[in-house]
């Protein structure tokens, strides 16, 4: 049923451009179709601790949001299609404190008063398998759109997700282009980590024969089969044409213990070679064990880094590493590090919505050639809250801190505030 005079306006732009399509086929297109509006209000403040360039980054901005997803047309081919609108509004910073990622940056120093831009694709279905080709937000091992700004990242291409057999999921993708964070363009796609020959980082990751750090081609193919109820093991192959190819593997299996506990083990591993212009090679292996008991999680991971370079992943991408946290993702040039997390639902004890995160990170160990061996460490601390009824029902309130402290990087206090209101108009 339509909700709101917004709503009737979502769903007759999207029937314009099915008129071809019988009513009848129409039925399920219109009846399975969501739509919601997410306000989303956002304070970035990274402190550096120091005086030598910019010491700080600062911005305070509003995010519009507004998601589309048809239902599918009937009979043995089913089409749809998706749709967001964003938009993104300055309301303070920017000058002299710019580079937060939440807004694009105006050229001189400063960041833009407002950006927007509409995503959309088109998919199709048959039996339980689903292709989608246009704009995509994507998350799974190979490569995962981040989320963590103002407005999301999306990419341009394909992507087929199959479900024909029970406990089988097959993903299979290709992409062009990359819509980061706090821009407006599809641009071609660079490999994160990568430094130059005359300012390596402490990835170790270096262009060879010259080539520029982009690629107009990302391809993925993989899945994961649920062996048994409680364990699931995943592969993927990727690759960022002439910069790396990848393997990557996974294992997760939940054992229960007792009522209400219960240990997770979650095991990863990732086999990283260069594509034909970069000195890629790494080994990454990552492994964290969480027990619940209650409303109570408490988490030890471990990740170590082999080989002549640290991890690589897609520019502005989540990478799929067990210790990729806040600020930093611990996966530099031979770096062993470690992770312990702590977790408490509040609703345990009857405040549904409250939720609290605390983590704390070291890792060394990095070569960095001739100079001494890279340290570095970082603490978590995320507090969150949800109204669960009344006048600001759905409201969400969350508080992100960060500190974190490298003899190879910039030392770095950050704070986040974000708040967040999603409005069902389908």
């Amino acid at each position: 049923m339509l909700k709101t005079p917004i709503a009737r306006g979502v769903a007759l732009a999207t029937l314009g451009a099915t008129l071809a399509i019988p009513s009848m086929a129409q039925a399920e297109f219109i009846k399975d179709s969501k739509a919601g509006l997410e306000l989303r209000n956002f304070y970035f403040n990274r402190d550096f601790r120091e005086d030598a360039g910019q010491s700080k980054r600062e911005e305070w901005a509003q995010g519009f949001l507004l998601r589309y997803e048809s239902g599918f047309t009937e009979g043995t081919v089913g089409f749809g299609v998706d749709a967001m609108g964003l938009l993104g509004v300055k309301l303070d910073g920017g000058d002299g404190t710019a580079g937060s990622d939440l807004l694009p940056a105006d050229g001189s120093g400063g960041s833009q008063d407002e950006y927007s831009h509409i995503t959309y694709a088109a998919k199709a279905r048959v039996s339980k398998s689903t292709l989608k080709v246009g704009d995509l937000q994507l998350k799974n091992m190979a490569i995962a759109s981040s989320d963590g700004r103002l407005l999301p990242q999306t990419f341009q291409g394909g992507q087929i997700t199959s479900m024909e057999v029970d406990g089988l999921t097959l993903d299979a993708g290709y992409l062009n282009r990359v819509n980061n964070r706090n821009s407006t363009n599809n641009e071609v796609m660079t490999l994160s980590n990568r430094g130059s020959a005359r300012t390596p980082n402490a990835s170790g990751i270096l262009s060879t024969g010259g080539a520029a750090n982009e690629s107009d081609d990302f391809r993925y193919l993989g899945g994961s089969y649920k062996v048994m109820d409680n364990l699931t093991a995943s592969y993927y192959y990727s690759k960022l044409e002439d910069m790396y190819k990848q393997h990557s593997f996974n294992l997760v299996h939940v054992l229960p213990l007792a009522d209400k506990q219960s240990l997770k083990t979650d095991v990863r591993y990732a086999r990283s070679k260069d594509d034909g212009s970069t000195n890629v090679d790494n080994k990454a292996f990552g492994a964290m064990a969480t027990y619940s008991l209650s409303g109570h999680s408490f988490g030890l991971g471990y990740q170590q880094m082999k080989g002549d370079t640290g991890f690589a992943y897609v520019g502005g991408t989540d990478p799929f590493l067990v210790n990729y946290v806040q600020i930093g993702h611990f996966g530099n040039q031979e770096e062993k590090s470690w992770q312990a997390r702590y977790d408490y639902n509040f609703a345990s004890i009857g405040i549904p919505g409250l939720t609290f995160m605390t983590r704390y990170l070291t890792g060394d160990n990095v070569d960095r050639g001739a100079q001494s061996d890279g340290k570095e460490w970082e603490r978590n601390t995320d507090i969150a809250y949800i109204f669960q009824d009344g006048a600001l029902k759905n409201l969400g309130v969350r508080w992100r801190n960060a500190t974190m402290r490298s003899n190879f990087a910039r030392d770095i206090d950050e704070n986040r505030l974000i708040v967040s209101y999603t409005l069902p108009l389908l």
